[in-house]
């Protein structure tokens, strides 16, 4: 849980604030780096190599290493499967375990994570905006996502929870299981998540979506 990492003492809380804070003020490589950096700063706190963390979520321990030296930016998907491993929710990961009952994102506020494939900062997939970045004991991930076009093969994920997703800009095509659909502007889907899925864009433009993410946490 959130406060058997944290702690629960004023001074804890006062450092997540000004860590939120910080993070708020970065650019969008700084929040990449800061999400891989409080994984491995989790993994640590709970007392978990490498090779632990590997045989409980099921990555190798070199993806693991890459992610926690910002060689690589972890998807929403690897994230979900990295909280569940460290018995938290997965919102903490992006941006601490938060401290208000309620959470105002302002147009263009809050940061943007890419993924990217090195420290170079080259991109692949899509960039995504937690709209709920302080708000406590949430079971709710909602993002603003942008899919950009990528080359290369892209494998489909599964993992515990439920996902919703409504197109706002542009066409997304869906795989779900044995399904391919495409959606646009206005549609939306929402399935359960151990299903395996992948989300792209349809055409050679971004799109834009709200994504929504569910999961009972610990």
């Amino acid at each position: 849980m959130a406060q058997d990492i944290f702690g629960e003492g004023r001074d804890s809380h006062e450092a997540l604030l000004e860590q939120l804070e910080r993070e708020k003020e970065s650019g969008p490589e700084d929040a990449a780096i800061a999400v891989n950096r409080r994984i491995k700063e989790i993994r640590q706190k709970k007392g978990l190599s490498l090779q632990d963390l590997a045989r409980i979520s099921g990555f190798s321990t070199a993806m693991l290493s890459q992610i926690e030296n910002h060689l690589i930016s972890p998807s929403l998907g690897t994230l979900i499967k990295l909280a569940q491993a460290l018995e938290m929710r997965m919102g903490e990961l992006i941006a601490g375990p938060g401290g208000r009952s309620f959470t105002i994102v302002r147009q263009g506020e809050g940061n943007v994570v890419s993924r990217y494939a090195s420290r170079s900062g080259v991109t692949y997939g899509y960039s995504y905006q937690s709209l709920c970045p302080e708000l406590k004991s949430r079971h709710m991930e909602p993002f603003l996502v942008t899919l950009e076009p990528s080359s290369g093969t892209k494998s489909p994920s599964h993992h515990e929870g439920e996902e919703f997703i409504f197109v706002l800009e542009g066409a997304v095509r869906i795989t779900l299981a044995d399904l391919t659909d495409v959606l646009h502007p206005g549609d939306s889907i929402y399935y359960h998540s151990t299903l395996p899925h992948l989300v792209e864009c349809h055409e050679d433009r971004p799109a834009l979506i709200l994504a929504v993410l569910y999961s009972s946490g610990t």
